[in-house]
């Protein structure tokens, strides 16, 4: 594996370089300050696996440089770290494209996990902040939450609305449903048009009350 780490807090990077390390010893590890140095040290022919990235590093400028360098490495896990929660700024990072968000609050055992689930293909958002986004959304009628038996769904959509808010990517629903990925895409796309909403994190947060008709 080709691991870059980029914070501009030395020893932050050498903190989490050495965790990774753990979990995966044999990767290669390139570590940088800012985004310059992340495109100074990376090749654009290279193949990196992975990008650990904080957010509020030198050289980026918001969501739109994590975008910009997600169409630069495309096949590149992109996970950020970052000292922020604030659910807004989850949301457009995750809009943007990224593989996980993970906040630098988490214990090590947790940010072991987060990595290891972006790097078998799901999108990684720590429950807290779910949480606390619908917990901001939510609380009367009128506020922007939705109660789930209250729409149109077919059985289908229900149980993969159910996948979803466990945090699986939209490969691990096909597998447990016993459907393709491209299927669940369609049923994901129905989701959203039904919610009002463009992306899963956005589907969670709205998202009230029990999925299933079992529940």
């Amino acid at each position: 594996m080709n691991i870059v780490i980029a914070d501009d807090h030395a020893l932050f990077r050498n903190g989490i370089r050495q965790l990774v390390a753990h979990e995966f010893p044999d990767a290669d590890f390139t570590e940088a300050g800012s985004l310059d140095d992340v495109l100074d040290a990376v090749p654009l022919d290279a193949n990196p696996d992975l990008f650990v990235l904080d957010l509020n590093m030198p050289g980026v400028s918001g969501v739109e440089s994590i975008a910009a360098l997600i169409d630069i490495f495309p096949h590149a896990k992109v996970v950020i770290m970052s000292a922020s929660e604030d659910r807004r700024e989850v949301g457009a990072a995750l809009a943007a494209g990224i593989d996980g968000y993970i906040p630098k609050s988490l214990q090590a055992e947790e940010i072991l996990i987060a990595l290891k689930n972006v790097m078998g293909g799901s999108i990684y958002v720590p429950l807290s902040v779910t949480r606390r986004a619908a917990m901001a959304q939510g609380g009367g009628p009128g506020d922007g939450v939705v109660r789930v038996d209250e729409l149109a769904l077919t059985e289908r959509q229900r149980h993969v609305l159910d996948e979803l808010m466990l945090g699986k990517s939209s490969k691990e629903i096909g597998r447990a449903l016993d459907i393709t990925e491209n299927t669940v895409k369609i049923h994901l796309a129905a989701l959203y048009r039904a919610l009002g909403v463009k992306t899963r994190f956005e589907a969670i947060a709205k998202v009230k009350g029990p999925t299933l008709a079992r529940a």
